[in-house]
């Protein structure tokens, strides 16, 4: 496939850049800064755009068959999401291309019927904005119509670790081991999406993964 990855200099699109070539898909990966990308791969070309204008989404995404976005605001500036993800989905609509892969939050992700996870009493309270930001940009999506969109959100705890190629999938309920816990690695949670963007199971909804 063609994709523009959005996002790929972070944490978690620096795994996504990785398994994608690794894949043999060609990437486009669309950032402020290309100084910041430093990965070199034949399939991989660079495209300079600030996500924040819909018409530099347009140019830069257009002609790729699925864009995938890790992209997230900068800390104590959470409420940037929401217009990051407007313009997102605008550029997107603009360029022609239907398949839009977005990451989001495990917040709003319920623990009980009812109960989010960013409303229990252990839920750090310095992830509580971008928590609460994040369910509403998901809110935006499921308002959105026109595209194929995919909202996926990564298990309670997401670090950098190993790369098992094996996970658990649910929709808007946590997903947890036997134990209660609910972990993913960076690296597993970039295997959900390209298998998501590879086999689509997803369209219009969000779905979570954990180990």
């Amino acid at each position: 496939m063609k994709i523009a990855l959005l996002g790929a200099t972070g944490t978690i699109g620096q795994r996504i850049l990785k398994e994608a070539l690794n894949r043999n898909h060609e990437v486009t990966a669309v950032v402020r800064d290309p100084a910041k990308l430093t990965v070199q791969d034949a399939n991989l070309h660079v495209a300079t755009a600030d996500v924040l204008h819909a018409d530099q989404v347009a140019d830069a995404v257009r002609g790729h068959d699925i864009v995938i976005s890790s992209i997230g605001p900068d800390p104590g500036q959470e409420r940037t999401f929401i217009d990051m993800s407007k313009s997102l989905i605008e550029g997107v609509k603009r360029s022609g291309v239907r398949r839009l892969i977005a990451v989001n939050g495990a917040g709003s992700l319920e623990v009980a019927p009812g109960v989010q996870l960013m409303n229990t009493p252990d839920f750090p309270e310095e992830w509580k904005a971008i928590a609460q930001t994040a369910a509403e940009v998901l809110d935006i999506y499921r308002q959105e119509s026109e595209l194929d969109w995919t909202n996926i959100s990564p298990a309670a705890f997401i670090a950098p670790g190993e790369r098992t190629g094996k996970y658990r999938t649910g929709t808007n309920q946590l997903v947890t081991d036997e134990k209660g816990e609910s972990r993913i690695s960076a690296e597993d949670f970039a295997v959900a999406i390209l298998d998501e963007a590879e086999n689509p199971k997803f369209i219009r909804q969000r779905f979570t993964v954990a180990y």
